[in-house]
């Protein structure tokens, strides 16, 4: 995750094995300068933790992290670089975050669990826990904040959540396991990666059809949309590629090498 004027990247040391695999705990976030290249500051959990989705609250712009050992929500000042709350989950594996609008509420993907967390980020605290499946993938918000995106991974289906009601309001069938997903600006498309079917497709969220079909490269995974809705970025990690779709023409712009790995992604402006 960059800063909001894009001169710093806060980048969590997960580990050496993916979510839910044994392998080492990583216990570091590692404040990198983006314009000097170098490492700036460091948060110190002092104990293994996991951590590995941080977002900035878009009011507060405190830091969010999830840390996955401690079922919780790291709270940091992205300033001092200094842990200042946690908020908890109430679940195994709180892997993937994301935040409305407002800033008021954060819901978790419990990978493990099969859950998502609802949390009250003024308060630091947990609201409530929706089942979806026995394992759930990553997690993404309606641009109007209505609904909650997240892809069962038992089957190849996306579950919506209502964020009135907090329940599984819908349940929609994709050609594949999806992994990553992220909403465009306009709110009309739902981008999602089918890592095993090495697909990336476009869902229209009026209809909830799937309107536009691409072939990606191995391993598809996270997606990132470019604010201004033009392109989307998707991680192909086998392929160590990241793959830009272009969201106006529907046409995949280009394949950019990435080197070993390629998987989270991040918007930086220029600072």
């Amino acid at each position: 995750m960059a800063s909001a004027d894009g001169s710093l990247a806060f980048v969590p040391i997960f580990g050496n094995a993916g979510v839910g695999r044994t392998g080492t705990d990583g216990s570091l976030i590692r404040i990198i300068d983006l314009k000097k290249h170098i490492v700036i500051g460091t948060v110190d959990f002092g104990k293994g933790v996991r951590p590995h989705c941080a977002v900035i609250g878009p009011m507060n712009h405190l830091l969010y992290v999830t840390t996955e050992l401690d079922d919780s929500i790291a709270v940091i000042d992205p300033k001092s670089f200094t842990l200042i709350g946690a908020i908890p989950t109430g679940q195994r594996e709180s892997h993937m975050l994301a935040i409305t609008r407002d800033g008021r509420r954060g819901y978790t993907a419990n990978v493990g669990s099969g859950t998502v967390s609802v949390l009250d980020l003024q308060a630091r605290s947990l609201l409530q826990v929706i089942p979806v499946s026995t394992t759930v993938q990553r997690i993404a918000l309606s641009t109007d904040d209505r609904r909650v995106f997240t892809a069962d991974q038992t089957r190849p289906e996306l579950a919506v959540i209502d964020t009135v009601s907090n329940t599984v309001a819908q349940r929609v069938a994709l050609p594949g396991v999806a992994y990553g997903t992220a909403t465009t600006p306009d709110g009309k498309w739902l981008i999602a990666a089918l890592s095993k079917n090495k697909q990336v497709i476009a869902l229209d969220l009026e209809t909830m059809k799937v309107a536009h079909t691409f072939d990606a490269p191995r391993a598809p995974q996270e997606v990132l949309v470019q604010p201004d809705g033009a392109f989307a970025y998707v991680s192909c990690d086998a392929s160590k590629q990241v793959l830009m779709l272009n969201l106006k023409t529907w046409q995949i712009e280009k394949l950019i090498d990435a080197g070993p790995g390629a998987d989270g992604l991040a918007w930086a402006p220029k600072p």
